[in-house]
């Protein structure tokens, strides 16, 4: 199902070599690997299918990402690659999976603010991207998270092999942090690193309840509508502060357990 990206450019002359072995680079390398491997942990990956991406610090042109072939609990800190915009590896050894660089190039291109893209076919969020309507119906407390945040792209187009279909994907986001992609999965997005994870971990969570809910064949008790408006924007006030303890929690968890994400 995965594809391998081929040279998309001929390689670029730098006037300057970009910094890939700051401190913040690093910091940012060690940050999205406990990303991948507590995804894994949790079961929200697909094979090796599925893929994440943060901006390098310092940079609206360079992105971290990983490379095609490995399961998510493989991922390292120094096994991410370092990629242009035009799909050429600066660092890292392999090449990105060829959805990831038209997914995440064209996102990051369009929506430089978004510093994260995580994208997966994780089960819970997938399957409601396999219904017809709304996928996420905003019933429960966790799902108030993402109110006013979500996207959706209701045409399913095939594998995103070019940059058209990157475009599109970019486009369909528009302004929204979430988009749940019809028939295929969810892409979340953040303005860091901690604050995509603790949107994809909830997302998740937030999905799983609904379908249980609704496998019960019961209706939904909604939220009253302004209720769901100040749970929501109280919910968003704390979410950096809250997203930055909770990736610290989730490393130290990692670590506790033997799991060497940060080599």
């Amino acid at each position: 199902m995965a594809h391998t990206l081929e040279s998309t450019a001929p390689a670029p002359t730098r006037t300057r070599a970009p910094l890939l072995d700051s401190d913040a680079v690093q910091q940012a390398r060690v940050e999205l690997a406990a990303c991948f491997q507590a995804a894994a942990r949790h079961g929200l990956e697909e094979g090796i299918c599925n893929h994440f991406s943060a901006l390098l610090p310092g940079h609206d042109d360079l992105f971290l990402v990983n490379p095609y072939g490995l399961a998510f609990r493989e991922v390292t800190a120094s096994t991410l690659l370092v990629c242009d915009l035009d799909g050429h590896v600066l660092a890292g050894e392999g090449r990105p999976e060829a959805t990831a660089f038209y997914i995440h190039a064209r996102l990051h291109r369009a929506r430089p603010t978004l510093r994260a893209a995580f994208h997966t076919h994780m089960p819970n969020a997938t399957a409601l991207s396999m219904l017809a309507g709304p996928p996420l119906l905003y019933a429960g407390q966790t799902a108030l998270k993402f109110l006013g945040r979500v996207a959706v792209d209701e045409h399913y187009n095939g594998l995103a092999l070019d940059v058209a279909e990157g475009d599109r994907i970019a486009a369909a986001l528009g302004t929204a942090d979430v988009l749940f992609l019809k028939n295929h999965g969810v892409m979340v997005t953040g303005p860091t690193i901690a604050e995509a994870w603790d949107d994809l971990y909830y997302l998740e969570r937030a999905a799983e309840v609904q379908l249980k809910a609704m496998g019960t064949g019961r209706p939904l008790q909604p939220v009253d509508a302004e209720v769901a408006r100040r749970t929501a924007a109280q919910m968003r006030a704390g979410d950096p502060e809250s997203a930055r303890a909770h990736l610290a929690s989730v490393m130290r968890v990692l670590r506790a357990e033997g799991h060497a994400f940060d080599r």
